[in-house]
């Protein structure tokens, strides 16, 4: 009761799946940065946006 159901078109679902694939393979290219270890050694560490291409 009063759930809401959103419409998530099927070119929405192949985008963000496109999007997961992408950041699959650059993650396989360029690990994430261990935060420990990065902290420790000063190195930068990368930003992450949740996805959002914007």
């Amino acid at each position: 009761m009063g759930e809401i159901i959103q419409f998530v078109s099927k070119s929405e679902r192949e985008r963000e799946r496109l999007i997961r694939e992408a950041r699959a393979i650059y993650d396989s290219i360029f690990p994430p940065a261990d935060p420990v270890s990065d902290q420790s050694s000063g190195g930068t560490a990368r930003r992450s946006d949740g996805g959002n291409f914007a």
